[in-house]
């Protein structure tokens, strides 16, 4: 995904989660459908109108990472009207079964991040599954971190509520209602309840920026405080033997 940041386009390699500033390492090629025919050049004998009854841009990027122990490739594309800056379709050339779950360190439970794999290794392809991944992601979290008592997960997250950020307890509950979908049968079976590749993409972020803050951080903040106290006890004996 390319993201802007302070002007300046980036974009974070699905091999190596290298952050790349985007410049030479990044070249866009951009080509027009005629709105009458399903080629590049048309040929006004072909009438093969499309749904939009105008032309289509498509533009191909293709990025190559910086960092010199990857110098992965991948073709980014997108599809839009003639006329418009809104993108009907954007899809990436990824390898089969590339994963573009973030490294996290090995102190994070092993079932925890298997699913958070999981989860994002299939967001495309059926978003509704890795939601609901997400959610059981989600739980296996809360219950880790913070020692609840096993429990439905909406009365888990009950228990932590006092502990944690409106904002963010509203956003957990939002992952357990979405995951549900994939998880639970709707009570009128003919109501049927979609979850799309981009929302699937934000529970993902969502679990990624729990683990960062409460794993991730809290392990820092320890090994920070043992530093310290280390460094206490070496002056102490130093002084002890004076």
């Amino acid at each position: 995904m390319v993201v802007s940041v302070n002007g300046q386009d980036r974009w974070t390699c699905p091999y190596c989660n290298y952050l790349n500033s985007l410049g030479d390492n990044c070249k866009i090629i951009s080509g027009v459908f005629d709105e009458h025919t399903n080629s590049f050049t048309g040929n006004p004998s072909d009438i093969i109108y499309n749904k939009h009854q105008d032309q289509l841009n498509l533009k191909t990027a293709f990025i190559v990472c910086l960092n010199p122990e990857c110098r992965e490739y991948i073709f980014m594309f997108s599809l839009s009207l003639h006329n418009s800056s809104d993108f009907i379709h954007k899809w990436d050339s990824l390898p089969e079964g590339l994963n573009t779950a973030k490294i996290f360190p090995d102190y994070i439970p092993k079932a925890i991040l298997e699913d958070y794999k999981e989860a994002c290794l299939i967001k495309d392809k059926s978003p509704k599954a890795s939601a609901t991944l997400s959610r059981r992601c989600l739980q296996g979290i809360i219950r880790d971190f913070w020692k609840v008592k096993p429990d439905t997960l909406y009365k888990e997250i009950n228990q932590i509520k006092d502990k944690i950020g409106s904002d963010l307890y509203d956003a957990i509950d939002a992952i357990r209602q979405i995951g549900n979908i994939g998880a639970h049968m709707e009570k009128d079976i003919n109501v049927i309840i979609d979850v799309d590749p981009n929302e699937a993409q934000i529970l993902i972020e969502l679990i990624e920026m729990l683990i960062e803050e409460w794993y991730i951080k809290d392990h820092e903040r320890k090994e920070r405080l043992a530093r310290i106290t280390a460094i206490g006890v070496e002056k102490k004996a130093l002084k002890g033997s004076k």
